[in-house]
C-alpha cells in the first residue's frame, strides 16, 4: 500500500473515530438529560456503574466469541487507572453539586491546560506558539458559550480540583496503557470495565443518597424510565469504546480540544429538543470563536514543530556521556493504534 493510500486511510479512520465519539457522547447526554430531568432518575454514579456493567457484558461476550484476544494488564496499573477513573466520576458529580454552573464549567475547561502539563512533564512534549494560542482561543470560545454566574467555596474548589486532575490523569493513562502494553480499545475496556462496574455499583447507591437524599431502590421504575435507562446503558458502551479509540489514536489534549465540539452540539440540540436553553448572541459568538480555535488547533498542531515529543538518545559519534535531543513529531497523531 502506498504512503498516500495509507495517509488517506488513516484520515478516514480518524474522522470516523471522532464522529463515533461525538454521536455517542451527545446522544448519551440527551438521553440522560431526559432520564434525569423528565423522569427524575437522579442517581448519576449508580447509572455510570450500570454503564460499565453493560460494557463488561459486551466485552465478555466478544471475548467468549473469540473477537477479543487475551491480553495482559498488570494489576498495579489496573488499580491506578480505576482509581483515577472513579475519582473522576465521583469528583464531577460532587463538583456539580457544590459549585455554581459557571465555576463547574470553568473547572471543566481547566482540564486542557492540566492535560498539557501532564504531557509536558510525563511525555516531554513541547507545543509551538500557534498551538498554544489556538488552545487558548478554544478555551475562550467555550467559556463565552457556557460560563455564566461564577461563585466558589472551599469545599467546591477542592471537589473541582479532584475532578479535574483525576479526569486528566485517567485520560492520559488510557493513552499510556495502550502504548505501553499494545492494547486495543476493546482489550483495555475488557480489563477496566468489570472493576469499575463492581466498585461503582457498590459505592454508587450510597454516594447518590448522600448527594440527592433519595434511594435508588425506592425510585418508581416505570416502563418508560426503564427504557431510557436501557438506552443510556446501550449508548454508553459506544461512548466508553469511542473514548478509548480516540485517545489511543490521538492524545488526551487533542481529545479535550476537539471534544469541546460536543459542548457546542449539546447547546444546539438542547435548544432544538428542550427549548428552554435558548441560543443568544453571546452563545453564538462563543461557538464561532471555539470553532475557529479548533480549526486553528488542527492546522497548527499538524505542522512540523506544532507538537513534538522530545526524546533523549545517546549520540554514537560523541562520547558515551554526551547526549543530543531529537524531536519526534506527534502533531499529526501518526501512531496507527490498532482498534
Amino acid at each position: 500500500m502506498s504512503s498516500e493510500t495509507k495517509g488517506d486511510s488513516k484520515v478516514a479512520i480518524d474522522v470516523a473515530s471522532w464522529m463515533f465519539n461525538v454521536v455517542t457522547s451527545v446522544g448519551i447526554i440527551l438521553v440522560n438529560k431526559a432520564l434525569m430531568g423528565t423522569y427524575g432518575f437522579s442517581f448519576a454514579t449508580t447509572l455510570t456503574g450500570l454503564h460499565f456493567a453493560t460494557t463488561t457484558l459486551l466485552t465478555s461476550f466478544l471475548k467468549w466469541m473469540g473477537y477479543i484476544q487475551t491480553s495482559h494488564l498488570p494489576l498495579p496499573d489496573l488499580i491506578k487507572y480505576v482509581l483515577f477513573a472513579n475519582f473522576s466520576i465521583v469528583g464531577m458529580n460532587v463538583s456539580l453539586m457544590w459549585n455554581s454552573v459557571g465555576f463547574y464549567q470553568i473547572a471543566k475547561l481547566s482540564m486542557i491546560p492540566v492535560s498539557c502539563f501532564l504531557e509536558i512533564v510525563l511525555d516531554n512534549v513541547r507545543y509551538s506558539r500557534d498551538t498554544k494560542l489556538s488552545i487558548s482561543l478554544v478555551l475562550l470560545g467555550v467559556a463565552v458559550c457556557t460560563v455564566t454566574d461564577v461563585s466558589v467555596n472551599a469545599k467546591g474548589f477542592m471537589a473541582a480540583a479532584v475532578a479535574v486532575w483525576s479526569t486528566a490523569l485517567q485520560q492520559y493513562y488510557v493513552h499510556f496503557l495502550q502504548r505501553k502494553y499494545s492494547l486495543g480499545s476493546f482489550n483495555l475496556l475488557g480489563h477496566t470495565a468489570p472493576v469499575q462496574a463492581t466498585s461503582l455499583l457498590l459505592v454508587g447507591p450510597f454516594l447518590d443518597y448522600w448527594l440527592t437524599s433519595k434511594r435508588v431502590d425506592a425510585y418508581n421504575y416505570g416502563l418508560i424510565s426503564i427504557f431510557f435507562i436501557t438506552l443510556s446503558c446501550t449508548i454508553a458502551v459506544g461512548t466508553n469504546l469511542s473514548q478509548f479509540i480516540c485517545i489511543g489514536r490521538f492524545s488526551a489534549v487533542s481529545f479535550q480540544v476537539i471534544g469541546h465540539m460536543k459542548t457546542i452540539l449539546v447547546l444546539i440540540l438542547g435548544f432544538i429538543f428542550f427549548g428552554k436553553e435558548g441560543l443568544n448572541v453571546q452563545v453564538i459568538i462563543g461557538m464561532a470563536i471555539a470553532i475557529l480555535g479548533m480549526i486553528w488547533y488542527g492546522n497548527a498542531s499538524s505542522k512540523p514543530g506544532g507538537k513534538e515529543r522530545r526524546s533523549i538518545i545517546s549520540n554514537p559519534v560523541t562520547k558515551p556521556q554526551e547526549y543530543i535531543v531529537l524531536p519526534v513529531v506527534v502533531s499529526s497523531e501518526t501512531d496507527d493504534q490498532e482498534v
